[in-house]
C-alpha cells in the first residue's frame, strides 16, 4: 500500500494508495516547528506557515484559495512541535493544481513587508483567543511548568513580545535555514500512483535547495524549582492540568502507555469519565491524552470543576492513579481498550487527509512507514501487567507537574495543596 523514493537532492516522496477513493490529499511537510526556534525566533515556524499564504509572484493570496476552492477541494496547514505540512485536498483529476499551487506557495511565496504587519496582527489575535479560552490557557501554562527555559514549554504561535520582534528578515533567515530539501517530504494519500507523483513533483523539487535535516535542543530533567503554576482569571470553572513526564515515541513501552491512557481517561469509558462525571457529577469535561515527542513524552489528565470541588477531584484522580499502580486491569477491561485503539486506527485511516498526515508523521518521526498490521499487533499483546508496569514506571510524584486557571478564591489554600500534592509520594 505504500511507496517511498528519495531523491539525489534528499527530498522524500511517498505514497499510500487507496483506488477505492474519489479524492486524493497531498501534503508538503518541512521536518521544523516550535522546537527548532530560540527563545528569540519563538513563533517563527507558525508565522511562517501563515506567510505562505499570502501571496506569490504568479497568485495573489485570493488566488491561491480561489484557485484551490474552485474545484470543490480545500487547503489547509499547520505547526507543531517538531513539523509542519501545508495540504491540498480535492478530486485525484485534480492533482496537478493541487502540486502546482503547493509548490509555488512553497517556492515562490513574497513575504510581503504589509502582509507580514497584517499577519502579525492576525496572529496576536489568534493568541488573545487562546488566552481567552481558559482550557487552553492552562495547558499553555502547563507547559511552561514541563519544559522551563526550553523550547517545548514556549507557545507554539509565539508571544506578544516574541511576534513583535519578528520582522521580515528575521523571517527569511528561519526559512532559508530549514526549508532545505533534506527536510521536506511529499506525501500523496488517495486515488494516486506513486510513479505519477514521482513524475509530477520532479521539476518542482529540483528547485528546493539543498541543506541538511535541521536538528533541535534535547530535553533535558524536569526541573525541581518549579512544579506547579496558578493563573487567577475571572471565571466560574476551574482548569486543572496534571502532566507526569513519560517516554519518548520510540520507547517500546508506548504501546502499553496508549493502553494506560485510554483506561484511565480516553474515552467515555474510562475510569476517570466514569468517576468524576458519571458517578459524581464533578465535572463536564475530563479526560487525558498522551504527547510523544523524539526524545519525551507526557501523560496528561485536564478536567473543568467548581473550585469547591478541586480537593476531593485531585483525591479521586489520586485514587486511580494508585489503582492502577497496585492492581492489573482485569482481561475484559484491558481487551476493552486495546478494541477501542485498534478499531479507533482504522477509523482514523479511512480519509485520505488522516492516511496523508499518519504517513508525514511515520516517516518524520520514524524514518519509515510501520504497517497498521504490526502496530495493531503491539496493541494487542500489552499485558494487564504490562499496563501495570508503565503505571508504576510513570505515575511518579517527581515526574508530575500542575497547571491550574481559576477565580480568585480558590487561589488562597490551592498552591499549598497542590504544592504538597506535588511533593508526596502516591503511595
Amino acid at each position: 500500500m505504500y511507496q517511498t523514493t528519495k531523491f539525489r537532492s534528499g527530498i522524500r516522496v511517498a505514497t499510500a494508495s487507496m483506488p477505492q477513493m474519489a479524492s486524493v490529499c497531498v501534503g508538503l511537510w518541512v521536518n521544523v516547528g516550535g522546537r527548532h526556534e530560540t527563545a528569540a525566533q519563538n513563533g517563527a515556524a507558525h508565522f511562517i506557515e501563515h506567510m505562505l499564504f499570502k501571496g506569490t509572484r504568479d497568485r495573489t493570496a485570493r488566488d491561491i484559495s480561489e484557485e484551490i476552492e474552485g474545484l470543490g477541494g480545500y487547503l489547509n496547514a499547520f505547526t507543531g512541535e517538531e513539523n509542519t505540512c501545508y495540504y491540498a485536498k480535492a478530486s485525484s483529476k485534480h492533482l496537478p493544481t493541487l502540486l502546482a499551487v503547493l509548490f509555488d506557495m512553497f517556492l515562490n511565496s513574497r513575504f510581503p513587508p504589509e502582509e507580514i504587519e497584517k499577519e502579525r496582527e492576525v496572529i496576536l489575535e489568534e493568541n488573545a483567543m487562546y488566552l481567552d479560552q481558559p482550557h487552553q490557557l492552562v495547558l499553555e501554562k502547563l507547559n511552561e511548568v514541563l519544559w522551563p527555559k526550553h523550547p517545548l514549554g514556549r507557545p507554539i504561535t509565539g508571544t506578544s513580545q516574541s511576534l513583535r520582534r519578528l520582522d521580515r528578515q528575521n523571517l527569511l533567515r528561519f526559512h532559508d535555514q530549514h526549508y532545505k530539501s533534506a527536510n521536506i517530504l511529499l506525501v500523496g494519500a488517495g486515488h494516486i500512483e506513486h510513479a505519477d507523483l514521482i513524475r509530477q513533483a520532479k521539476t518542482f523539487s529540483k528547485r528546493i535547495p539543498t541543506g541538511m535535516r535541521s536538528t533541535f535542543q534535547q530535553v533535558g530533567a524536569l526541573a525541581d524549582r518549579l512544579r506547579c503554576k496558578m493563573i487567577e482569571r475571572r471565571v466560574e470553572q476551574s482548569q486543572l492540568a496534571i502532566s507526569f513526564k513519560t517516554c519518548s515515541r520510540h520507547d517500546p513501552r508506548r504501546y502499553a502507555l496508549q493502553v494506560l491512557n485510554t483506561i484511565l481517561g480516553e474515552n467515555m469509558s474510562s475510569r476517570l469519565f466514569q468517576i468524576l462525571r458519571e458517578e459524581r457529577g464533578l465535572a463536564y469535561s475530563v479526560y487525558s491524552n498522551i504527547s510523544s515527542f523524539e526524545d519525551a513524552g507526557t501523560l496528561t489528565i485536564t478536567a473543568g470543576l467548581d473550585p469547591e470541588k478541586l480537593d476531593i477531584a485531585l483525591q479521586l484522580i489520586d485514587r486511580e492513579l494508585r489503582r492502577l499502580r497496585d492492581e492489573p486491569p482485569s482481561k475484559d477491561e484491558l481487551q476493552r481498550a486495546t478494541q477501542y485503539l485498534v478499531g479507533q486506527l482504522d477509523l482514523h485511516l479511512e480519509s485520505t487527509e488522516n492516511h496523508m498526515i499518519w504517513i508525514g508523521e511515520q516517516l518524520l518521526g520514524f524514518n519509515h512507514i510501520k504497517s497498521v498490521t504490526s502496530i495493531k499487533q503491539k496493541i494487542l499483546k500489552v499485558t494487564p501487567a504490562k499496563v501495570q508496569a508503565v503505571a508504576n514506571d510513570f505515575f511518579q510524584r517527581n515526574l508530575a507537574r500542575i497547571a491550574l486557571v481559576g477565580p480568585r478564591t480558590q487561589k488562597a489554600g490551592a498552591r499549598r495543596r497542590f504544592l504538597i500534592w506535588a511533593s508526596a509520594k502516591i503511595r
